[in-house]
């Protein structure tokens, strides 16, 4: 029996919709909010997603805002403050 999961993974679920490119940037996405993340007071790898924007450490419960997908957001460009 073939493995219909191998190259979709978590995408897999949407079936034969949306298109290949759309289903490989949710798998992306998805890998990436799905993983446990580092505490920023424990520093213990035990970070979830409790819903988007709020998670929660699992070893020392501590309940904090991040990004919607990952716990610390980069920043992209600094506005420069003599503007």
């Amino acid at each position: 029996m073939s493995r219909k999961t191998k190259k979709l993974g978590i995408s897999a679920k949407f079936g034969a919709r949306y298109g290949v490119s759309v289903k490989s940037q949710i798998n992306a996405i998805e890998k990436k909010t799905k993983e446990k993340h580092p505490c920023p007071k424990c520093n213990y790898k035990s970070v979830r997603r409790v819903s988007p924007g709020i998670w929660e450490c699992r070893h020392c419960g501590l309940k904090f805002t991040g990004g919607a997908y990952t716990p610390v957001t980069q920043i992209v460009e600094e506005v420069p403050s003599n503007v």
